[in-house]
């Protein structure tokens, strides 16, 4: 454990230990246990079959798309894949629950162990172990705003198919907790397995967070419920660790509870005790068989699986060149490394890494839009690329010219020859201009002479009588020459 990540309180070092429990809603038309729509948006109990809402008789008919993205997933998190799982009864009463129970999985869940490898700011590699993985349905939602004093339910959530993956306590920091949900998201966001909107509900966290002196058991751990932003859960860490060490350090004691976060004021709030897995009275769920997968199945979704952050990473510094930072910046999403790879191919990578790192994601952060949306396609990005590698245009002018092709679109070499944007290589036409500044300035002649560094200035004065359309180049050779350099 680093000093860095402890926690300095009134009486010495704390440690905070956080382990997470992420639900992340499976990618599929349809319930895990229902053909009913899974599609976001619709008019309350609209997309509700007879099974969802528990109509008596009505039994449940396992999903096996829903099946198979979990094992995907488990294999994109490197875990085991248990050929045999069970599906179990989680006894609690809640008004949006129509059974009275969730199908979930306890004691024997469709995938085990895995890991998951999170890049920190500082550079460093942090393990974060799964504990495992296993497939519920979604209970549905209370509105509580359409009446002044009853409640409405909506059970068009009801029966969605989630997949719940529990972190090892193996979290030290809200900054490492933050990197490991943005991790997670990137690679179910590859496997196709979960979009992770968070803003829809699609991917949401339950947070258990304790503190310790550095060294000593786990103290009691307090959850903090349906955590949908990833900002929001670092600040709710932050203050969740502050408030327990003032507790013990006060005398008291932290009691095992169910919390709240409020983002306005910044705090957690109790919400309900914790309960224990044998309040909810798991036992085997009678109408649902033993879930068995065969080897081949899994060896086939196995072999189909796409390339993963991780390992673009590695090819990308590995064949590209790149600095692990910028590839561990293109591969965050996949689309950015669809969009990277396509205006990388046949040309100088790193030089496309610094336009879609800096000039391309700048500007799509300034103006709102993703990179699927970009106005400047990999093919136009590409073409201005190829403009600077065979010097028609500099570097300087290719800045303009990306502006035009994002407010305008065209194809880029047409717009630099329809608007006289190439560079000026003929040494005749910048040849008036650099005798022009070397007759009026004999004083920076002489500099330059004493020392070739200061012949910049005579480059940056011709580059800017040119409109910056010279090429630096031809404008350094013939400087050279007048100036005997």
């Amino acid at each position: 454990m680093t000093t860095s990540k402890l926690i300095k309180g009134a009486t010495g070092d704390w440690e905070v230990v956080i382990g997470m429990e992420v639900h992340a809603q499976v990618t599929s038309k349809s319930k895990l246990f229902s053909g009913a729509s899974t599609e976001f948006g619709g008019a309350p109990n609209s997309h509700v079959s007879l099974v969802d809402a528990a109509m008596p008789g009505m039994l449940p008919v396992i999903n096996e798309e829903c099946v198979r993205q979990a094992v995907r997933t488990g294999l994109g998190l490197k875990a085991k894949i248990n050929l045999r799982s069970v599906f179990d009864r989680k006894n609690y009463f809640y008004p949006d629950l129509p059974q009275g129970y969730q199908i979930s999985q306890y004691k024997q869940p469709v995938v085990g162990e895995g890991e998951v490898v999170v890049d920190l700011d500082s550079g460093e590699a942090v393990s974060i172990g799964i504990e495992r993985l296993h497939l519920e349905q979604d209970a549905g939602k209370s509105v509580h705003d359409r009446h002044p004093s009853m409640s409405a339910v909506d059970l068009n959530r009801s029966g969605v198919a989630l997949m719940e993956i529990v972190s090892k306590p193996d979290l030290r920091s809200s900054e490492e907790a933050m990197a490991f949900l943005t991790k997670l998201r990137s690679i179910l966001r590859y496997l196709g397995t979960c979009d992770g909107d968070m803003e829809k509900g699609s991917l949401r966290a339950d947070v258990n967070v304790s503190v310790r002196r550095p060294g000593e058991p786990f103290g009691t751990r307090c959850e903090i419920k349906n955590m949908n932003s990833i900002r929001f859960i670092g600040q709710a860490i932050e203050h969740e660790a502050r408030r327990q060490i003032e507790i013990i350090e006060d005398g008291g004691t932290i009691d095992q509870e169910t919390r709240l976060f409020d983002p306005g004021k910044g705090e957690t709030r109790s919400m309900r005790s914790k309960e224990e897995a044998h309040d909810y009275r798991y036992f085997p769920d009678p109408d649902l068989l033993p879930l068995e997968l065969s080897e081949d199945m899994v060896g086939t979704l196995q072999a189909a699986l796409p390339e993963l952050p991780d390992e673009k990473k590695t090819r990308f510094i590995r064949e590209l060149g790149l600095s692990a930072y910028d590839a561990s910046h293109l591969v965050a999403e996949r689309d950015t490394a669809d969009y990277f790879e396509a205006v990388a191919n046949g040309r100088d990578a790193k030089l496309a890494a610094n336009w879609v790192i800096n000039e391309l994601n700048g500007r799509l952060n300034k103006d709102g839009h993703d990179i699927v949306s970009s106005p400047v396609s990999a093919a136009q990005l590409g073409g201005i690329l190829d403009l600077i590698g065979d010097k028609t245009i500099s570097g300087k002018i290719a800045k303009d010219l990306f502006e035009i092709i994002w407010t305008e679109g065209g194809d880029p070499r047409e717009v630099v020859k329809a608007r006289g944007m190439a560079q000026v290589t003929d040494l005749s036409a910048i040849g008036g201009i650099v005798d022009d500044l070397v007759a009026k300035n004999p004083d920076k002649v002489e500099q330059a002479k004493a020392n070739p560094k200061a012949m910049m200035w005579f480059v940056g004065q011709v580059m800017k009588a040119s409109g910056g359309k010279a090429s630096p180049q031809a404008v350094n050779d013939l400087l050279k020459t007048k100036l005997g350099l």
